[in-house]
């Protein structure tokens, strides 16, 4: 399905990254595992990529660096001659009330999870125009969506996200690129797990499916946005939430 494509996937050393990252690779993909502070963990996905039979490289930068991102775009179209897909998943939370928010805690997330999709999609719009080809796939979330409590500064991140893919669908139609976002909702990762059993049962209760989606649920709607057959789908925001945002 995906045989002879290259993938950028950011933060993809661990949790839906990662699984985005195997699950591209499974469909014919050669991907670039982007992380920040995981090597090992990037590495170790580099190896299982190679073991299918695909190229792979890990590549550190944090996308909150416009230069940075600049960087290793560049890098990486000079080792891979192409990129075709960009997954946009590298995020990170700081959450709190308002009135405990710092502003610092504010600006990291908005710096990472917003201006971050925006660096990478800067430095790949004439690279996807030049071969008048390409898919972008972005991670907002359902608290994009939905806004949540103790989360403005991630709702806002990522509801951001959703306004900038849009725009950047309409950009970019005209030169066969689609840009597409998945929202996830309630997902089985080391950041769902450090929740109390209290917050969990509260959550589950709001899923209608009641039950935890996971990275995998994830990574497959990923893969379908990146190939031919999503080839007509540009500016959507796609749930992956079990409900909860219906």
């Amino acid at each position: 399905m995906l045989t002879g494509k290259v993938a950028l996937v950011t933060g993809a050393g661990r949790g839906i990254g990662r699984e985005i990252a195997l699950t591209l690779a499974e469909y014919g993909a050669d991907v670039i595992v982007n992380y920040n502070g995981s090597k090992e963990k990037a590495e170790e996905v580099v190896a299982q990529i190679k073991a299918m039979g695909r190229r792979a490289e890990a590549v550190q930068c944090s996308v909150a660096d416009y230069e940075s991102c600049g960087k290793m775009i560049t890098d990486m179209l000079e080792m891979f001659g192409h990129i075709d897909i960009l997954v946009n998943n590298a995020g990170i939370t700081k959450d709190n009330l308002v009135i405990k928010m710092t502003e610092e805690d504010f600006d990291a997330v908005i710096d990472t999870n917003l201006k971050g999709t925006f660096n990478t999609m800067k430095h790949m719009y004439r690279p996807f125009i030049k071969q008048k080809a390409g898919r972008i796939i972005n991670l907002s979330s359902v608290s994009g969506v939905l806004g949540n409590a103790g989360q403005a500064n991630y709702s806002a991140s990522k509801a951001g996200v959703i306004g900038l893919t849009k725009s950047m669908a309409r950009e970019l139609a005209s030169r066969n690129i689609t840009v597409n976002a998945v929202a996830p909702g309630f997902i089985d990762t080391d950041m769902t797990q450090a929740m109390t059993d209290t917050a969990k049962e509260v959550t589950l209760a709001q899923i209608p499916l009641k039950r935890v989606g996971t990275p995998k649920d994830i990574a497959e709607t990923v893969a379908f946005l990146a190939s031919d057959k999503a080839s007509y789908i540009t500016g959507q925001v796609i749930s992956v939430d079990g409900g909860m945002a219906m």
